[in-house]
């Protein structure tokens, strides 16, 4: 395992592989798409600051992006949109949109590495699933943060159109002032219906 820092390592594997590190964004929303990013790093990737998405502020996300994109041997980001989610849900949802990530890269990959504990697999690929693999593969950490951008820049194009549940600040997430818009003004178009918004999701002593 060639580690880049004490934290974040290269490769999973002892000889290293055409790795993708694949992970979503936006699986416990109740609005919007669920969005997934597969990246391939080269060899010698090295990038200060990246991490897991989580633990970064959205202007360090959004200034690794492109020096991702741009470092990146190949990547993929997919959106699932709400009408699939209500239909074969957020889990089949997430799995399948890193599926779609993966089939956009360039490189056939010979090893996905999965952020999280659950995966199907694909085209006869192996993979390992990593608990908390933003935090550990920096292949991860770089699909965590494509897939955390693209999906808030969705969110804030169509916040224009409703601007009533201030989706680009609370992104589609479950919010105090979120779960009150819905109460007071309904669901759109971009809210999950699969997602039981009434009554649990807005209580607001939740």
């Amino acid at each position: 395992m060639k580690t880049i820092s004490p934290n974040l390592a290269l490769s999973f594997s002892k000889n290293p592989e055409i790795e993708c590190g694949t992970d979503e964004a936006g699986r416990g929303c109740l609005a919007g798409p669920v969005t997934a990013a597969a990246v391939c790093l080269p060899k010698h990737f090295c990038l200060e600051m990246l991490t897991d998405s989580k633990q970064l502020s959205e202007k360090k996300r959004f200034l690794l992006k492109p020096l991702i994109e741009e470092k990146a041997i190949s990547f993929g980001v997919t959106h699932v949109m709400m009408e699939e989610i209500d239909e074969i849900n957020i889990l089949n949802a997430s799995i399948t949109a890193m599926h779609r990530s993966i089939k956009q890269l360039k490189h056939t990959p010979e090893l996905i590495l999965v952020d999280g504990n659950k995966f199907k697999p694909y085209n006869d690929i192996k993979h390992e699933c990593i608990i908390k693999g933003d935090a550990k593969f920096l292949s991860i950490a770089a699909a965590s943060v494509l897939a955390k951008t693209y999906r808030d820049l969705y969110m804030e194009k169509i916040h224009e159109e409703f601007p009533m549940y201030n989706w680009k600040k609370n992104k589609g997430y479950p919010t105090k002032e979120h779960r009150a818009a819905i109460a007071k003004y309904g669901i759109t178009k971009y809210h999950r219906k699969s997602f039981k918004l009434l009554p649990e999701q807005l209580n607001l002593e939740l």
